[in-house]
């Protein structure tokens, strides 16, 4: 019997998207580097290493940042445990909407995603190492 999919992958990213609060490229442009915020990029490894990343960003894939996030995994970063606003981003906005949500969850605060992703990063002039 095929499988009935009750909520679509477009209807949990817009939920996502929804719950979430949003920063601007232009906004989060003036905050690479700033000992108050950590960019956190959700992409795989090959994404990551065919575009590059962020400036300071930390590598967490969407698959694996759960066992980043918490304390007691044997996988733990410890640049999760700090007392600042965790900026997710991926390519365009979807997948880091999905982990920042289940990072609020988890307890992790505050959490804001980049709207656009490495896309719109890219679009505004960001610079990406």
């Amino acid at each position: 019997m095929p499988q009935k999919i009750t909520k679509s992958a477009k209807e949990l990213v817009n939920a996502a998207v929804s719950a979430v609060p949003a920063i601007s490229v232009e906004d989060a442009m003036v905050l690479v580097g700033s000992p108050d915020h950590v960019f956190v990029d959700l992409r795989d490894g090959t994404e990551q290493a065919k575009t590059g990343t962020i400036e300071g960003a930390i590598a967490s894939s969407r698959g694996t940042m759960e066992f980043h996030i918490d304390p007691e995994s044997p996988v733990h970063k410890p640049e999760f445990n700090q007392d600042k606003t965790y900026v997710f981003y991926c390519a365009s906005g979807g997948r880091s909407a999905m982990a920042a949500l289940v990072a609020m969850d988890m307890g992790l605060s505050p959490v804001v995603n980049l709207a656009g992703g490495v896309s719109a990063w890219k679009k505004a002039g960001g610079v990406l190492s």
